[in-house]
């Protein structure tokens, strides 16, 4: 791999790549379809007609768009041209967005006229900046019509960034900063994909390039060469479908998904035999799940973790091949590419194998802070290391676990125990009549906090909270079990597939009269 002089975006080294992998198929979406060589255009002559309209190195773009094929040329194309994209999360509540756009400080608004009109319509007159359109009809210029010049390298001046929304499953979004760096070690472990012969991989995606994880993916598998394979969103059935019809050999779900991909009926009548990796992130499976996808899919399921700061920190190939080593199945792998992990205690102490602490992370995949939001910039990225705010540990082997999050732990109880939802979640799911299980803090009048239980069963199941309570009692400790279960149908998610605790704590507040800060009335 060649290196990139400094002043060259990373982009021009894909475009490369891209006239290399020539008549490939790079993109589909129901039944349009790219070749590489026409994506190369594609994105070219998408930067050209943005400079045509005065986009220029430098210039903040705000993108709104849902997961229209041409999300990737927008991304590449604004990055061609050296802009900061700032991607709108869909799901954002709109007293957050209003703050988003403010920190924004927005040169120009792009979004898809076809599909988001009302939307788009709506933020551009919040902005008040020029706009742009993906398509005709809109409030501004369809930058998909050809352009009246080609595009020229010359413009390529400034340097690509982009901004992205946290998913906020543990309180209000922040915004994550990635620069340049960043995309070129993307590009990086593109290229070493292509080395190492694990490239033209079929990859199905149903997460935006608005979301980190459906970015990080999307470009990762362009890079080596692969096929993206792009859905509306998560639905079953079609996303099943997809694996058959489109002979797919790369996946991404989190945990839920997993799992409603494990209880359908028709799982048995599609055929996954493309599948060559089916990774799972965003949140820890269970254990119970995890061997029983192993059993369904073979040795194809890979764990990962990471999150929007960092989006690739750990992988874990083939998980539970190993009869000898059972407990591996808890754990989320090794470190993955050029990332560096240590175990700190509070007072930044690295701590050996074995304990418990804080994971600090090192790589060129670190975020370059939180947008307008320097103190806490400064309070998470410490001398070139990133603090994620997760607890674990490391093995004598080198393999990773997961304890929680610093901000999901509930101290409860008289003796003010420190205890984390991960293993109770474990454990309720163990019980064969539940399907799924998430664990929250909630205040106490006696303890301040107390842990609360959302339970999921297993249709036509009959599971009783006397049970789920003997159950935690006899795996983990008295001190464990959840002072309340709740019975519910499903749970809610974020786009990506999280389980969506913020809207567990929203729940429980309004059903049990709490005020907005979650304190009791």
């Amino acid at each position: 791999m060649e290196t990139e002089p400094s002043d060259r975006t990373y982009v021009l080294r894909a475009l490369e790549l891209f006239a290399g992998y020539g008549d490939r198929e790079a993109l589909v979406r129901r039944d349009q379809r790219f070749t590489y060589a026409e994506l190369r255009t594609a994105i070219m002559d998408m930067a050209a007609s943005m400079h045509a309209h005065g986009v220029r190195p430098g210039m903040t773009v705000v993108v709104l768009l849902d997961r229209p094929v041409e999300a990737p040329v927008v991304q590449l194309a604004l990055h061609a041209l050296g802009c900061r994209s700032a991607w709108i999360d869909l799901d954002a509540v709109y007293r957050d967005l209003a703050g988003y756009l403010r920190m924004i400080r927005a040169d120009v608004l792009l979004y898809d006229a076809r599909t988001l009109a009302d939307r788009g319509g709506e933020i551009a007159g919040r902005l008040r900046v020029p706009v742009l359109c993906l398509g005709p009809g809109g409030l501004g210029p369809d930058v998909l019509a050809p352009p009246p010049r080609p595009f020229d390298p010359a413009w390529a001046t400034g340097t690509p960034e982009s901004i992205f929304q946290t998913s906020g499953t543990t309180g209000i979004p922040k915004l994550v900063h990635h620069q340049q760096d960043f995309y070129r070690q993307v590009l990086a472990l593109g290229e070493d994909l292509v080395a190492s012969g694990e490239h033209r991989l079929r990859h199905l995606s149903f997460s935006g390039l608005a979301y980190m994880a459906g970015q990080v993916s999307a470009l990762l598998y362009l890079f080596a060469g692969g096929t993206l394979v792009l859905l509306d969103g998560f639905v079953l059935e079609d996303f099943l479908d997809n694996i058959e019809r489109e002979r797919v050999s790369s996946a991404f779900v989190a945990p839920p998904m997993l799992y409603a991909m494990l209880d359908s009926p028709v799982l048995d009548a599609i055929d996954v035999s493309s599948l060559e990796m089916l990774s799972v992130g965003a949140a820890p499976a269970t254990i119970p799940r995890l061997r029983q996808a192993i059993d369904r899919f073979g040795p194809v399921v890979r764990i990962t973790y990471g999150l929007s700061e960092c989006p690739f920190v750990s992988a874990f190939p083939e998980i539970g091949t190993d009869p000898d080593r059972p407990e591996l199945l808890r754990s989320c792998g090794r470190p993955y590419g050029d990332v560096r992990v240590q175990i700190r205690a509070e007072d930044g102490t690295v701590l050996d194998d074995g304990e418990v602490g804080e994971l600090w992370v090192s790589s060129n995949l670190n975020f370059a802070g939180y947008w307008g939001q320097p103190e806490l910039t400064e309070q998470t990225l410490v001398d070139g290391w990133l603090r994620t705010r997760d607890l674990g540990y490391r093995d004598a082997d080198g393999y990773l676990y997961l304890a929680g999050r610093n901000s999901d732990m509930i101290i409860a109880g008289e003796n003010c125990e420190k205890i984390f939802p991960r293993p109770i979640e474990d454990t309720l799911t163990s019980h064969p009549h539940v399907r799924a299980a998430a664990v929250i803090g909630v205040p106490d009048p006696r303890f301040s906090e107390v842990a609360h239980a959302y339970v999921v069963p297993s249709s036509r199941a009959t599971v009783t909270a006397e049970e789920l309570a003997d159950l935690v009692r006899a795996e983990l400790h008295e001190g464990w079990i959840p002072s309340s279960f709740e019975f519910v149908e499903s749970l809610p998610l974020t786009a990506i597939g999280k389980v969506n605790t913020s809207a567990l704590r929203a729940k429980y507040a309004a059903e049990h009269g709490l005020d907005s800060a979650g304190a009791l009335a």
